[in-house]
């Protein structure tokens, strides 16, 4: 059966057939004491919101999630820890071939930024779904699978967020070409040599 969820040191919700907006970083980029204090501060969070059981507790879960997310990409981009190995072109470059190298086989490729030592990566994986009578549970290629890494050159896990609605995709791809803009690396996102977006 393929996973729809999973859960590793971060929960994964993973429709089949979704766009996905991913971020996935080095192994070294973050102290493991702010990681951990970003995951209890969500935790603590959600434990209260599952004892308030409010009405729009869905809504709230994935609320919260995003902030984590934008507060987990604040310590990548504005306090660099680690080697920063994707400063390296040659590193970078090796990684953007592997991105690019699946593009119509198990997505289609809609975007991607390698930072220094993180990247950003949007994607969309309907396009599995359009054999015919495709049997998901030996031909299609979920979202773990896709972003299954070895070594520890990187970190285990990723932040994952499936997209919703057109206004959700707009503001996430916004958000992935001035990722190097608002870090403060370049003045314009096309300055930025490891950046691709199918669209501009």
């Amino acid at each position: 059966m393929v996973k729809t969820y999973y859960k590793n040191r971060l929960p994964h919700i993973a429709p089949i057939g979704a766009e996905f907006f991913i971020t996935f970083r080095l192994a070294d980029s973050l102290p493991v004491s702010v990681v951990q204090s970003l995951k209890d501060e969500m935790d603590f969070s959600i434990q209260k919101l599952k004892k308030e059981k409010p009405k729009n507790f869905k809504y709230l879960i994935n609320q919260l999630k995003h902030d984590f997310s934008f507060k987990y990409d604040h310590y990548l981009d504005h306090k660099p820890y680690g080697n920063c190995y994707l400063k390296n072109e040659n590193v970078a470059q090796i990684v953007a071939d592997k991105i690019h190298k699946f593009d119509g086989e198990y997505y289609e490729l809609e975007a991607f930024i390698i930072m220094p030592n993180h990247v950003h990566l949007l994607f969309d994986t309907s396009l599995q779904m359009e054999n015919e009578g495709i049997d998901l549970e030996s031909n299609y290629f979920q979202l773990d699978k896709i972003m299954g890494r070895k070594g520890t050159f990187w970190m285990k896990d990723s932040y994952d967020h499936y997209i919703r609605n057109e206004k959700d995709w707009e503001n996430i791809l916004e958000y992935i070409i001035n990722n190097p803009v608002n870090a403060g690396l370049v003045d314009d996102w096309k300055d930025w040599k490891f950046t691709y977006c199918r669209y501009l």
